[in-house]
């Protein structure tokens, strides 16, 4: 079944794309972070940290450009190395200007076989030497120019060396190309701060519930590698895709399990940036394979996105799988509700990521969810309301606390956020605060998303 979504592309043909490439671990990952300013990929000692390619907007000397972090060049024929060395080939021919990045202290036989790949590109490609930080591999660094590339620049992507000068080489290219600056040195980031989307959609879960299947499917595109190989995603995956004349920004996360089972330092980092991208989302799709069902760590998820306010999805994904009889369904989804009483409130979507199916659902309740989020109750209806509740079952009292509503005022959306006024906060009732929360879901049609109440004394 096709997508009902549509692609969006919203990087103008006027800003150029930058391309880092290279073999694994020469690099890469850190000469991108230090060109865009940011910590946005994974750097670590492994080879092949990054697996699909990361896109980040970065300024240079008054040039906006989009970065792009590719996966590392092998000539291996492993399943995954094939598609990630597939997929930063196919970037150099989307690409402005190519920065080639090599180690100085070894040129490998790979290293050699894409120097030749890359012969046709010479024109737009600037050859990097990394890991220059002395003097002895500054004098090594001038046997580069025996493979004869027009342009060479050696620097320290770690120590932030040469970075200088490699912008300088990159602004002459570019000007050589008919590029022009946009006057802003120090903006670092023009897509972050415009939000050129409606929406942001977060795809949190364990690891192979179906997250870049989903992913691609919303983007109608192949950002995110789709694997059995559990972990595959390292690296946050953005894209953009428009639905009901809305734009959709889809994050695609790292599988979440248990800290005892995050044994390597990649995962460790993996698994902090996908619950990080919990404050950048407006709604959270938790996706659970309805095959394996739910562990601890889905209630952990849960409750961070309850914590940052965010709106949630439960998305039962591989839902076509279960036998079509309404036993069957029914009882997968009092399971989920059971297991996850902190999302009482959140949507419990079937889905099936392979097949297409509850798309249209999903999207549909993500933007009934963003609506929720921005809604804000004016203070006078919000206290009228607040009587009704209040006479019709006041709060529960003994001889030694007297409790006594005061006032309600909603002080944010977005998370949406209350506080209410009463005699003393210490000791009051969860239960009577449950209550005033379910009217205010019923009243105001809070349907969807947590809410907070924050208890002020005030005599």
């Amino acid at each position: 079944m096709e997508s009902p979504t549509t692609p969006v592309n919203i990087v103008p043909d006027s800003i150029p794309r930058i391309a880092v490439v290279g073999r694994p671990n020469v690099g890469k990952s850190t000469l991108f972070n230090r060109l865009i300013r940011d910590r946005k990929s994974i750097t670590d000692p492994t080879p092949g940290v990054t697996r699909d390619p990361v896109y980040s907007y970065g300024q240079i000397k008054g040039f906006t450009a989009l970065f792009i972090d590719t996966g590392g060049l092998t000539e291996s024929k492993e399943y995954l190395d094939k598609i990630i060395t597939q997929r930063s080939l196919s970037a150099l021919d989307k690409s402005d200007i190519l920065l080639f990045v090599v180690d100085v202290e070894e040129i490998t036989p790979e290293d050699e076989e894409f120097m030749n790949r890359l012969r046709p590109y010479t024109d737009r490609l600037i050859l990097v030497v990394n890991k220059v930080d002395n003097q002895a591999r500054g004098y090594q660094a001038n046997d580069f120019y025996q493979y004869g590339f027009a342009r060479i620049t050696t620097l320290s992507a770690a120590h932030g060396l040469g970075i200088e000068e490699l912008e300088l080489e990159i602004v002459t290219l570019l000007k050589e190309w008919g590029h022009t600056p946009d006057g802003n040195e120090e903006q670092s980031g023009v897509a972050e701060g415009s939000r050129p989307w409606d929406v942001s959609v977060a795809l949190l879960g364990q690891p192979n519930t179906g997250k870049s299947t989903l992913a691609n499917l919303l983007t109608q595109s192949e950002s995110s590698i789709v694997s059995p190989v559990a972990g595959t995603t390292r690296d946050i995956i953005e894209g953009l895709f428009s639905y009901g004349g809305k734009v959709f920004r889809i994050l695609d996360t790292a599988g979440i399990r248990r800290k005892n089972k995050v044994e390597e330092d990649l995962e460790y980092y993996s698994v902090n940036r996908a619950f990080k991208t919990i404050d950048q989302a407006d709604v959270v799709v938790l996706l659970i394979d309805v095959e394996k069902g739910l562990v601890e760590q889905d209630k952990k998820i849960a409750a961070q996105i309850v914590k940052k306010g965010r709106g949630v999805i439960l998305g039962a994904n591989k839902w076509d799988v279960l036998p079509d009889t309404p036993n069957t369904r029914n009882a997968v989804t009092d399971r989920i509700k059971f297991l996850f009483p902190v999302l009482d409130f959140a949507p419990i979507l079937p889905l099936s990521a392979l097949k297409g199916e509850g798309i249209h659902e999903l999207m549909k309740t993500s933007l009934d969810i963003l609506e929720q989020l921005n809604r804000r109750i004016e203070t006078g209806p919000l206290n009228a309301a607040l009587k009704r509740w209040v006479e019709r079952t006041p709060p529960p009292q003994n001889a030694r606390d007297r409790w006594k509503i005061r006032y309600i005022t909603q002080v944010s959306k977005h998370p949406v956020q209350f506080v209410l006024f009463v005699n003393k906060a210490k000791g009051f009732p969860e239960s009577y605060l449950g209550y005033l929360r379910n009217q205010l879901r019923k009243e105001f049609q809070f349907t969807s998303i947590p809410i907070e109440i924050e208890l002020r004394a005030r005599h």
